[in-house]
């Protein structure tokens, strides 16, 4: 039982860095670009709910819908002030740009709402009652956070599939300028997809939150690296990936927590993955596309 307590904390944990990570795979699949200021967008967000929450003494949905809304603002600011004047310009501008959005992010919350660490109170309001005599437990957290993660795999899967907006997404992803040409709005498109991304990133700072409950500047950081590379060890690009890899990276860290080191558990889940990039360099899902020169 203990190991089955192990697994589904890593579950848990990884339900939470495969959401992250359908951000930065979606952004990366059409945009071709790395979003760094998602793990900011994510901090951005758990602000907006804590004040919502704590301030405005408004109930946990409602707090979760505002942080949503206020991050998808964002979103579509960023990319139309940051990102798509720097269209055309190569690859390394972009990346430049994205690292001083996230140090911007960084700093504006530490101005806004001050360095000092507060206390987030739970949005789950409730408990799963121990299992098998106690000996296995479930948080309601974890509970909330795996159906989370589930749901919004399914709708991301059948929107990118079924509907007008998804296909238009799918068809930039291969080629904007024949999409262009075929009458679709490209940067529409694009920040239709950094919309969706940093709604994404919303609620998984509140959940992540909910699981760590101390909130600062820099609580994105971490967990947007390590879902930046669940999304590559699934293969970026890859909205099953990004599942399939979060949920893997969440695994194999609480499991190299619990049975290796704590310390070391951090080094163990990035050596797993260049493992994994020298054996399938596009990801576990990814797929490998020549490059015509």
């Amino acid at each position: 039982m203990e190991f089955l307590n192990y697994l589904i904390s890593g579950i848990s944990l990884g339900s939470i860095y495969a959401i992250i990570a359908l951000g930065y795979t979606m952004v990366y699949g059409i945009a071709k670009m790395l979003n760094f200021a998602h793990g900011d967008v994510i901090m951005v967000g758990s602000y907006v709910a804590f004040c919502a929450i704590s301030y405005l003494h408004l109930p946990a949905l409602v707090a979760i819908v505002l942080a949503m809304a206020v991050c998808t603002a964002l979103g579509v600011i960023i990319e139309g002030l940051a990102y798509r004047p720097l269209r055309q310009a190569g690859s390394l501008a972009v990346l430049i740009t994205a690292i001083g959005v996230s140090y911007f992010l960084q700093n504006a919350a530490q101005l806004i709402w001050g360095a000092t660490p507060k206390n987030f109170t739970s949005v789950v309001g409730f408990k799963v009652p121990p299992l098998f005599g106690g000996a296995l437990t479930v948080s309601g957290e974890a509970v909330v956070t795996i159906a989370a993660c589930i749901v919004i795999m399914a709708v991301l899967t059948w929107f990118t599939g079924s509907t007008k907006m998804g296909k238009a997404m799918r068809a930039c992803s291969e080629d904007k300028s024949a999409a262009q040409l075929m009458g679709i709005n490209v940067n529409s498109t694009i920040s239709m997809t950094f919309a969706i991304g940093s709604a994404l990133a919303a609620v998984a700072g509140v959940l992540l939150c909910s699981f760590s409950p101390v909130l600062m500047p820099t609580t994105g950081s971490m967990p947007g690296i390590k879902a930046f590379t669940a999304a590559v060890f699934g293969g970026i690009g890859s909205i099953p990936g990004a599942f399939l890899g979060g949920i893997l990276l969440g695994v194999i860290e609480a499991l190299a927590k619990a049975y290796i080191s704590t310390n070391l558990a951090n080094s163990i889940v990035f050596a797993v993955l260049i493992v994994v990039l020298l054996v399938r360099p596009a990801g576990l899902m990814g797929k490998y596309v020549p490059e015509k020169v």
